[in-house]
């Protein structure tokens, strides 16, 4: 009777039900509170860098932007380098999205993917007027600085370009033995190395082929060349 009663003490007492729903709804207010902090600054980020065309602001430039503090930034961003990378992923996501939706426009695989991949490049080169400096400034920055950071957020891209070259593979239209994941990493990384580093020639130099700037219809065609049948 004594060792049944000890087991008994002994089993653990399930929290009443009350307390863990006002401790859900405690945790769910402070996430979105939070949520909403974190929304202000990357807004206020956001709004500079479109009225500047570049990444050139301080976190002083953001807190006041903002309305919130200091202590409130630190809070979520270990610095000014953080809040670039929450954006340049946010953009990244919608680059995506964007490109999916083009490509989804498409019944044939290799068209989709076609039209992927030079939307990609087009997006990604340097363009004033456009004012993207995520893409144009921050990125290759980040490509030498933070190489695992890039990779995560590159992954939803990825992703989307493994999707479109895997069904071009399965309606024939890959050439035999290309992997489409691999295929789709080389292919994105070589639209936006591409893309960045081709400019417009200096003035005042020589207009010749290798001088001018790479075309959308060039990258594509480069890269169909290395992984689509004829």
């Amino acid at each position: 009777m004594t060792q049944k009663t000890n087991a008994l003490a002994a089993e653990p007492i399930d929290e009443p039900g009350w307390k863990t729903r006002a401790v859900e709804r405690s945790t769910r207010a402070a996430k979105q509170r939070a949520e909403q902090r974190v929304q202000r600054f990357l807004d206020a980020a956001q709004a500079i860098i479109t009225e500047k065309g570049s990444t050139d602001f301080t976190v002083s430039d953001v807190v006041a932007r903002s309305g919130q503090s200091l202590r409130s930034f630190y809070q979520h961003f270990d610095g000014k380098h953080e809040l670039l990378l929450a954006l340049f992923e946010d953009a990244l996501r919608r680059a995506t999205a964007q490109i999916a939706a083009a490509a989804g426009a498409h019944a044939d695989p290799a068209a989709a993917l076609k039209t992927a991949v030079q939307l990609l490049f087009e997006l990604s080169r340097p363009d004033p007027a456009a004012r993207r400096p995520l893409f144009t400034d921050f990125a290759p920055q980040l490509l030498h600085s933070h190489p695992a950071e890039v990779r995560r957020a590159h992954a939803p891209l990825l992703t989307l370009l493994t999707d479109l070259t895997a069904a071009a593979a399965e309606a024939g239209r890959l050439r035999p033995g290309i992997e489409p994941r691999r295929a789709a990493a080389l292919t994105m990384e070589t639209v936006m190395f591409v893309a960045q580093s081709s400019g417009h020639p200096a003035p005042g130099a020589a207009s010749d082929n290798s001088t001018q700037p790479v075309t959308a219809d060039e990258i594509w065609d480069f890269c169909a060349h290395g992984i689509i049948t004829a």
